[in-house]
């Protein structure tokens, strides 16, 4: 399957008691911060994701690159079924925790730190079960970071590389935000219902792909070549997307 432009005049698919929903955070709940720890959360986004997870019986989940620490910081104090760090790292619904990899990054953290310490444009974002290197501060140094993050990758077992918004990332092998959702999707309360993914990111590509593979739609928040099938703007007009499947007097909502 070949990305392409998803056109941008489609109305976004409807939300109803049959959906599981799986939305990425950042770029697509909340805007992209210059650095991950600013990020800014709306008044409203809890309220609203508790609204939602409440009307569909516990079918809403989080799939996200952050670490689960960060986004329950965030959107405390729901604890939501999550895929955090691309999946390594999973909370299922009643709240158990389950961590399928947790690969050596010692030695990369090491050079990572080094290397940052050299350019301070650059940020390291160190996580349980991968790292980030972030350079949105230094554009200029992009080709630095990827021959540095390639050559990382190549020299650690059991990792691969991920390029993102302004991020090279190291994460498990094998574990990405799609396999995490289809692992979702075969229990409940996720299990035979139409999964909807939201995602901004090039990370985000393995969900667009499995939700699609299961009948279900892929939404691109943003610009950019991409597999899923509808696209948003921005992550204020997915929010008004979201916040109108909860208003059952509009078209798309949910209704009992």
């Amino acid at each position: 399957m070949q990305l392409s432009p998803a056109p941008s005049s489609m109305p976004l698919p409807g939300i109803g008691p049959q959906t599981a929903l799986f939305l990425d955070f950042d770029g697509t709940l909340v805007d992209i911060a210059p650095q991950p720890e600013a990020v800014q959360v709306p008044a409203d986004l809890v309220p609203l994701l508790r609204q939602l997870e409440r009307r569909l019986k516990g079918a809403l989940a989080v799939v996200s690159g952050r670490q689960l620490a960060d986004l329950d910081g965030f959107l405390g104090p729901l604890q939501l079924t999550t895929a955090a760090e691309h999946g390594a790292h999973q909370r299922w619904p009643g709240g158990k925790l389950l961590r399928l990899a947790s690969p050596d990054l010692r030695e990369l953290i090491r050079q990572t730190t080094a290397l940052a310490e050299s350019h301070p444009g650059l940020h390291v974002e160190i996580k349980p079960a991968s790292l980030a290197l972030h350079y949105r501060q230094a554009p200029e140094l992009e080709a630095l970071c990827r021959q540095f993050m390639a050559e990382a990758a190549d020299h650690t077992s059991g990792v691969e590389l991920l390029h993102g918004k302004s991020v090279f990332e190291v994460k498990p092998a094998g574990i990405s935000k799609g396999s995490a959702i289809e692992a979702f999707m075969r229990e409940s309360p996720f299990a035979g219902r139409l999964p909807l993914f939201a995602g901004d990111d090039t990370t985000d590509e393995a969900g667009f792909s499995a939700v699609q593979g299961l009948g279900g739609q892929g939404i691109k928040v943003g610009e950019g070549a991409t597999l899923a099938r509808y696209r948003c703007a921005t992550p204020k007009a997915l929010r008004q997307w979201l916040r109108a499947a909860c208003d059952e007097n509009t078209t798309g909502s949910i209704r009992p």
